[in-house]
Protein backbone atom coordinates (compact mmCIF):
# COMPACT_ATOMS: atom_id res chain seq x y z
CA UNK A 1 0.00 0.00 0.00
CA UNK A 2 1.29 3.80 -1.16
CA UNK A 3 0.68 5.80 1.86
CA UNK A 4 -0.41 9.75 0.76
CA UNK A 5 1.32 12.69 2.16
CA UNK A 6 -0.40 13.75 5.82
CA UNK A 7 -2.44 17.20 4.81
CA UNK A 8 -1.58 20.30 6.54
CA UNK A 9 -2.82 20.75 9.95
CA UNK A 10 -5.91 22.59 10.33
CA UNK A 11 -7.03 25.16 12.87
CA UNK A 12 -9.24 23.97 15.49
CA UNK A 13 -11.99 26.74 14.08
CA UNK A 14 -12.22 25.28 10.94
CA UNK A 15 -10.80 28.49 9.69
CA UNK A 16 -7.55 27.68 8.27
CA UNK A 17 -4.44 26.07 7.83
CA UNK A 18 -2.55 25.82 11.61
CA UNK A 19 0.96 26.00 11.44
CA UNK A 20 3.75 24.49 13.15
CA UNK A 21 6.10 27.28 14.59
CA UNK A 22 8.43 26.25 12.14
CA UNK A 23 6.05 27.04 9.30
CA UNK A 24 5.00 30.14 10.38
CA UNK A 25 8.88 30.85 10.55
CA UNK A 26 9.28 29.79 6.62
CA UNK A 27 5.95 31.55 5.92
CA UNK A 28 7.03 34.62 7.84
CA UNK A 29 10.73 34.86 5.37
CA UNK A 30 8.36 34.25 1.99
CA UNK A 31 6.18 37.06 2.84
CA UNK A 32 9.19 39.12 3.84
CA UNK A 33 11.38 38.40 0.71
CA UNK A 34 9.06 36.80 -1.64
CA UNK A 35 11.31 33.94 -2.43
CA UNK A 36 13.17 31.79 -0.37
CA UNK A 37 15.53 29.17 -1.21
CA UNK A 38 15.13 25.50 0.53
CA UNK A 39 19.04 25.45 1.42
CA UNK A 40 18.23 28.69 3.42
CA UNK A 41 15.76 27.72 5.42
CA UNK A 42 17.49 24.79 6.30
CA UNK A 43 20.27 26.85 7.21
CA UNK A 44 18.54 29.54 9.29
CA UNK A 45 15.87 27.08 10.66
CA UNK A 46 18.21 24.38 11.78
CA UNK A 47 16.58 21.15 9.99
CA UNK A 48 17.20 19.24 7.28
CA UNK A 49 16.43 20.11 3.56
CA UNK A 50 14.01 17.23 3.40
CA UNK A 51 12.38 18.56 6.38
CA UNK A 52 11.78 22.29 4.84
CA UNK A 53 10.87 20.17 1.92
CA UNK A 54 7.96 18.53 3.49
CA UNK A 55 7.34 21.65 4.99
CA UNK A 56 6.61 23.50 1.94
CA UNK A 57 4.47 20.72 0.26
CA UNK A 58 2.27 20.54 3.13
CA UNK A 59 2.29 24.42 2.92
CA UNK A 60 1.32 24.56 -0.90
CA UNK A 61 -1.47 22.40 -0.68
CA UNK A 62 -3.06 24.59 1.85
CA UNK A 63 -2.92 27.36 -0.25
CA UNK A 64 -0.33 29.59 2.13
CA UNK A 65 2.75 29.69 -0.18
CA UNK A 66 3.98 28.21 -3.44
CA UNK A 67 5.98 25.73 -4.24
CA UNK A 68 8.53 26.28 -6.77
CA UNK A 69 11.89 24.55 -7.93
CA UNK A 70 14.53 24.75 -4.86
CA UNK A 71 12.46 26.44 -2.59
CA UNK A 72 9.20 28.47 -2.00
CA UNK A 73 7.29 31.90 -2.74
CA UNK A 74 4.18 34.17 -2.33
CA UNK A 75 1.09 31.88 -3.96
CA UNK A 76 -0.09 32.49 -7.50
CA UNK A 77 -3.39 34.73 -6.02
CA UNK A 78 -1.42 36.75 -4.01
CA UNK A 79 0.91 37.77 -6.56
CA UNK A 80 -2.22 39.07 -8.68
CA UNK A 81 -3.89 40.24 -5.72
CA UNK A 82 -0.38 42.55 -5.07
CA UNK A 83 -0.76 43.73 -8.73
CA UNK A 84 -4.30 44.70 -8.87
CA UNK A 85 -3.84 46.42 -5.58
CA UNK A 86 -0.27 47.93 -6.61
CA UNK A 87 -2.34 50.14 -9.75
CA UNK A 88 -4.04 52.15 -7.10
CA UNK A 89 -1.19 52.23 -4.54
CA UNK A 90 2.15 54.04 -4.45
CA UNK A 91 1.42 56.02 -7.24
CA UNK A 92 3.32 58.75 -6.46
CA UNK A 93 6.42 56.75 -6.49
CA UNK A 94 5.93 54.86 -9.47
CA UNK A 95 5.29 58.33 -11.28
CA UNK A 96 8.63 59.86 -9.58
CA UNK A 97 10.24 56.33 -11.20
CA UNK A 98 8.34 57.17 -14.65
CA UNK A 99 9.57 60.68 -14.63
CA UNK A 100 13.21 60.17 -14.23
CA UNK A 101 13.37 57.27 -16.71
CA UNK A 102 11.48 59.04 -19.30
CA UNK A 103 14.58 61.63 -18.98
CA UNK A 104 17.07 59.19 -20.09
CA UNK A 105 14.71 58.14 -23.20
CA UNK A 106 15.38 60.16 -26.65
CA UNK A 107 12.42 61.56 -28.22
CA UNK A 108 13.26 60.06 -30.94
CA UNK A 109 14.23 55.92 -29.72
CA UNK A 110 12.20 53.26 -30.20
CA UNK A 111 11.41 51.65 -27.00
CA UNK A 112 10.46 48.04 -25.77
CA UNK A 113 8.34 48.02 -22.63
CA UNK A 114 8.10 45.39 -20.26
CA UNK A 115 4.99 44.16 -17.74
CA UNK A 116 4.24 45.70 -14.38
CA UNK A 117 2.52 48.73 -13.25
CA UNK A 118 6.09 51.04 -13.36
CA UNK A 119 6.81 50.13 -16.62
CA UNK A 120 3.01 51.31 -17.50
CA UNK A 121 3.81 54.80 -15.52
CA UNK A 122 6.35 55.11 -18.26
CA UNK A 123 4.02 53.96 -20.69
CA UNK A 124 1.65 56.80 -19.97
CA UNK A 125 4.72 59.28 -19.81
CA UNK A 126 5.68 58.41 -23.29
CA UNK A 127 2.12 58.10 -24.56
CA UNK A 128 2.44 62.33 -23.85
CA UNK A 129 5.18 62.28 -26.41
CA UNK A 130 4.56 63.58 -30.21
CA UNK A 131 5.33 60.38 -32.24
CA UNK A 132 6.58 57.62 -29.83
CA UNK A 133 7.18 54.50 -31.26
CA UNK A 134 6.93 51.61 -28.70
CA UNK A 135 6.76 47.78 -28.88
CA UNK A 136 5.86 45.96 -25.72
CA UNK A 137 4.21 42.48 -24.40
CA UNK A 138 2.30 44.02 -22.05
CA UNK A 139 -1.81 44.29 -23.41
CA UNK A 140 -1.93 47.57 -20.42
CA UNK A 141 0.98 49.09 -21.48
CA UNK A 142 0.07 49.14 -24.56
CA UNK A 143 -3.33 50.32 -24.09
CA UNK A 144 -1.96 53.60 -22.54
CA UNK A 145 -1.67 54.79 -26.15
CA UNK A 146 -5.05 54.62 -27.01
CA UNK A 147 -6.27 56.85 -29.30
CA UNK A 148 -2.55 58.83 -29.42
CA UNK A 149 -2.50 60.36 -32.98
CA UNK A 150 1.13 59.72 -34.41
CA UNK A 151 1.72 56.57 -31.45
CA UNK A 152 3.22 53.67 -33.61
CA UNK A 153 3.12 51.38 -30.89
CA UNK A 154 3.35 47.11 -31.79
CA UNK A 155 2.24 44.41 -29.57
CA UNK A 156 3.70 40.99 -29.61
CA UNK A 157 1.26 38.08 -30.08
CA UNK A 158 1.77 35.27 -26.97
CA UNK A 159 -0.25 33.74 -24.21
CA UNK A 160 -1.85 35.79 -21.72
CA UNK A 161 -0.69 35.29 -17.98
CA UNK A 162 -2.67 36.29 -15.80
CA UNK A 163 -4.45 39.74 -14.43
CA UNK A 164 -1.88 41.66 -15.48
CA UNK A 165 -2.25 41.02 -19.29
CA UNK A 166 1.59 40.26 -20.03
CA UNK A 167 1.87 38.14 -23.26
CA UNK A 168 4.11 35.29 -23.48
CA UNK A 169 5.10 32.05 -25.02
CA UNK A 170 6.76 30.88 -28.56
CA UNK A 171 4.69 34.11 -30.52
CA UNK A 172 5.79 36.66 -28.13
CA UNK A 173 9.57 34.95 -28.77
CA UNK A 174 8.96 34.78 -32.18
CA UNK A 175 8.03 38.48 -32.45
CA UNK A 176 11.20 39.95 -30.65
CA UNK A 177 13.80 38.11 -32.51
CA UNK A 178 13.72 40.68 -35.54
CA UNK A 179 13.81 43.42 -33.57
CA UNK A 180 16.44 45.73 -32.96
CA UNK A 181 15.27 48.67 -30.08
CA UNK A 182 17.58 51.70 -28.53
CA UNK A 183 15.87 51.22 -25.05
CA UNK A 184 14.24 48.54 -23.18
CA UNK A 185 12.45 49.47 -19.88
CA UNK A 186 12.49 46.53 -17.79
CA UNK A 187 10.67 45.70 -14.48
CA UNK A 188 12.12 42.94 -11.94
CA UNK A 189 10.26 41.29 -8.53
CA UNK A 190 13.84 41.54 -6.67
CA UNK A 191 17.38 40.98 -6.75
CA UNK A 192 19.92 38.75 -6.34
CA UNK A 193 22.85 39.54 -4.22
CA UNK A 194 25.13 40.50 -6.91
CA UNK A 195 22.41 43.25 -7.60
CA UNK A 196 21.33 40.89 -10.69
CA UNK A 197 17.45 41.60 -11.46
CA UNK A 198 14.86 38.75 -10.80
CA UNK A 199 11.25 37.14 -10.91
CA UNK A 200 9.34 34.37 -10.77
CA UNK A 201 7.88 33.52 -13.98
CA UNK A 202 10.15 31.70 -16.66
CA UNK A 203 8.15 32.46 -19.66
CA UNK A 204 8.23 36.20 -18.71
CA UNK A 205 11.55 36.26 -18.08
CA UNK A 206 12.03 34.21 -21.13
CA UNK A 207 10.74 37.51 -23.05
CA UNK A 208 13.04 39.96 -20.73
CA UNK A 209 15.78 38.22 -21.96
CA UNK A 210 15.00 38.25 -25.58
CA UNK A 211 13.82 41.86 -25.40
CA UNK A 212 17.28 42.80 -23.36
CA UNK A 213 19.58 41.00 -26.18
CA UNK A 214 17.85 42.97 -28.89
CA UNK A 215 18.12 46.46 -27.12
CA UNK A 216 21.07 49.03 -26.82
CA UNK A 217 20.54 50.24 -23.95
CA UNK A 218 18.38 48.85 -20.62
CA UNK A 219 16.56 50.80 -18.39
CA UNK A 220 15.82 48.77 -15.18
CA UNK A 221 12.80 50.10 -12.88
CA UNK A 222 12.07 48.90 -9.17
CA UNK A 223 10.74 50.57 -6.49
CA UNK A 224 12.71 50.49 -3.19
CA UNK A 225 10.61 47.37 -1.99
CA UNK A 226 11.96 45.08 -4.45
CA UNK A 227 15.85 45.25 -2.74
CA UNK A 228 14.28 43.36 0.21
CA UNK A 229 13.21 40.18 -2.28
CA UNK A 230 15.04 38.13 -4.01
CA UNK A 231 12.88 35.42 -6.49
CA UNK A 232 13.56 32.12 -8.05
CA UNK A 233 15.41 33.10 -11.88
CA UNK A 234 17.74 35.61 -12.76
CA UNK A 235 16.98 38.16 -15.80
CA UNK A 236 19.86 39.70 -16.57
CA UNK A 237 23.91 39.97 -15.42
CA UNK A 238 23.99 43.27 -13.20
CA UNK A 239 26.63 44.40 -15.86
CA UNK A 240 23.59 44.25 -18.93
CA UNK A 241 22.12 47.37 -16.99
CA UNK A 242 23.12 50.44 -18.25
CA UNK A 243 20.47 52.29 -15.28
CA UNK A 244 18.50 51.07 -12.35
CA UNK A 245 16.08 54.06 -11.75
CA UNK A 246 14.06 53.66 -8.25
CA UNK A 247 12.34 55.51 -5.89
CA UNK A 248 14.89 55.02 -3.10
CA UNK A 249 18.33 54.12 -2.49
CA UNK A 250 19.82 50.51 -2.52
CA UNK A 251 21.40 49.00 0.67
CA UNK A 252 24.71 49.81 0.59
CA UNK A 253 26.29 46.45 -0.04
CA UNK A 254 24.15 46.37 -3.33
CA UNK A 255 24.88 49.36 -4.21
CA UNK A 256 28.17 48.69 -4.48
CA UNK A 257 28.08 45.97 -6.09
CA UNK A 258 25.75 47.55 -9.26
CA UNK A 259 27.73 50.09 -9.15
CA UNK A 260 31.02 48.08 -9.65
CA UNK A 261 29.00 46.36 -12.55
CA UNK A 262 28.59 50.23 -13.94
CA UNK A 263 25.20 50.51 -13.23
CA UNK A 264 24.01 54.20 -13.09
CA UNK A 265 21.48 54.16 -9.90
CA UNK A 266 18.97 56.78 -10.57
CA UNK A 267 16.64 58.01 -7.60
CA UNK A 268 13.37 59.55 -9.05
Amino acid sequence: MTSRPAPAPTADDGSGPRLTDRQRAILEAVTRQGFVTIDALARDLDVSAQTIRRDIIQMDRAGVLQRFHGGAGLPENSVRLGYVQKRATAAESKERIAAAALGLIAPDAAVFLDYGTTVEAVARGLAARPQPRVFTASMPAAAAFAGRNGAEVHVTGGTVRGADGSLAGAAALAALDALRVDVAVVGCSGFDEDGAPMDFDLDKVAVKRAMIARARTVILVADGAKFRRTAIARIVEPGRMAHLVTDAAPPAALRQRMEAAGVRIVVG
